[in-house]
């Protein structure tokens, strides 16, 4: 069977091949509700399928959105992807995710291979964009949006959550259910100093106890992001003679190491130990007990981030576009605090 082509589709809605092209594309002119209908009816009835490969080569761009992570296995990235790919496919994009696992390396090697796709734009999870990565983008001059982090390399539109607000919230509101001190887990010491959210979350943390006029000495902790790395630290801090009487972690991931460590140890949360993380994973309202914890909205912030990924008008000075969308954070409270909720 001969292929259908776009000549076929035209001469059956009675046509011409661009207007065919301006319904595929929906643009870049306007097309009659009427006409549209008959074209969209000839491309069912004879079966059509565009060759996007074509198109992509034609146009130097194709309906791919690359999203690169340090680790989608953390249940915030999955869960920050899933959203990002709600978002595009309500724009008519795919999304292609590429993990760094926290490796420059790797990260420059996902750059490279998006970019090369010619995909409409990136969206970059960066865990700390290098000098490499950073000259890698502004070679190809790429669309690209920063989601999450803000890595000082790099100047690009960025899409982030109130991390410093949140967290000065959370270790607040376990001062005001009367602990003495509240210790912070915070990231390692790979961790960067500026546009980490982690850095934020121990900031918001460090001037929620100067506020209340208490000493930060020997309260902070470094632990790696994940839970399992989080619960051996754990472990060691609550074993030893001067356990904290409340922990704020910088991600709900350490959180959850920190509730099994507790449990392990016999240690009652919240009687004897409160506890308050950060991201509101959906598994923060199942752990024993529920974690009390700060809200990025995940949806806002990926939908936010698709849009801007996908406007020409971004990457140009003196626009008026803000450089920065911070998305409202909120503390959500549930029983790991010593609250009823």
């Amino acid at each position: 069977m001969a292929k259908v082509t776009r000549d076929d589709v035209a001469r059956l809605a009675g046509t011409s091949t661009a207007v065919v092209s301006y319904v595929i594309n929906n643009g870049p002119r306007p097309v009659a509700p009427a006409t549209r209908e008959r074209v969209l009816a000839a491309i069912q009835q004879l079966g059509y399928r565009p060759d996007r490969v074509a198109q992509a080569m034609a146009s130097r761009r194709t309906d791919l959105i690359g999203l690169i992570v340090p680790d989608a296995r953390q249940p915030f990235f999955g869960e920050m992807a899933h959203a990002v790919e709600q978002a595009a496919s309500e724009r008519g994009k795919m999304v292609l995710v590429g993990n760094t696992d926290y490796v420059a390396e790797r990260e420059v090697h996902y750059l490279r291979a998006f970019l090369g796709m010619r995909v409409s734009g990136l969206i970059l999870v960066s865990h700390a964009l290098n000098d490499q990565a950073a000259a890698e983008i502004d070679a190809w001059d790429a669309r690209v949006v920063l989601l999450h982090e803000r890595p000082e390399a790099i100047d690009d539109v960025a899409v982030v959550t109130d991390d410093v607000g949140g967290a000065h919230a959370a270790v607040r509101h376990l001062l005001e259910h009367g602990a003495p001190y509240v210790a912070c887990i915070g990231g390692t010491a790979e961790t960067p100093a500026v546009g980490d959210p982690v850095s934020d979350h121990v900031e918001g943390w460090r001037r929620a106890m100067e506020e209340a006029g208490l000493s930060l000495e020997g309260r902070c902790f470094e632990a790696p992001y994940n839970r399992y790395d989080a619960y051996r630290v754990a472990l060691g801090i609550l074993a030893g003679p001067d356990r904290p009487p409340a922990i704020f972690c910088s991600t709900d991931d350490q959180a959850v190491g920190v509730l099994r460590a507790a449990r392990e140890l016999r240690i009652d949360v919240p009687g004897e130990l409160a506890v308050a993380g950060f991201d509101d994973i959906k598994e923060a309202a199942l752990t024993d007990p529920p974690l009390t914890t700060v809200a990025s909205d995940r949806s806002a912030m990926a939908r936010a981030a698709v849009d801007l990924v996908l406007d020409d008008t971004v990457r140009l000075p003196g626009n008026g576009q803000d450089r920065l969308r911070v998305v409202p954070s909120h503390l959500v409270v549930r029983r790991s605090c010593g609250c009823e909720g």
